[in-house]
């Protein structure tokens, strides 16, 4: 379904409030190409939807709603950090364009 490079696994696991939290990631509307990402930490109850594409890595779950997982099968979470690091990097083979901060996308 999805695919995160070691050093992404790092900062999520670092970036975890709480053990046994998931990693949330879905897409919205806006940025500069029509579509953008979206990722943020929430408790193990948190969600409401029922979400049967959930990917256990182990160490936490990443949790995509239906709608977004469209838009996201086969996607890369990437870390790039240090000093010129971009931060979380979204490797999409589903967009056909990406604006310039690699946040946005459209398909």
């Amino acid at each position: 379904m999805i695919n995160i490079t070691e050093s992404a696994k790092t900062q999520v696991i670092s970036s975890m409030e709480q053990p046994g939290d998931n990693l949330r990631l879905q897409v919205a509307g806006g940025g500069c190409s029509g579509m953008s990402y979206e990722l943020f930490g929430e408790g193990p109850d948190d969600y409401n939807e029922l979400v049967d594409n959930t990917q256990d890595f182990t160490e936490f779950k990443v949790v995509i709603d239906n709608k977004s997982l469209i838009y996201l099968k086969g996607i890369t979470l990437d870390y790039e950090g240090g000093l010129k690091g971009k931060g979380f990097q979204f490797i999409n083979p589903n967009a056909t364009s990406t604006c310039g901060c690699g946040e946005s996308f459209a398909i």
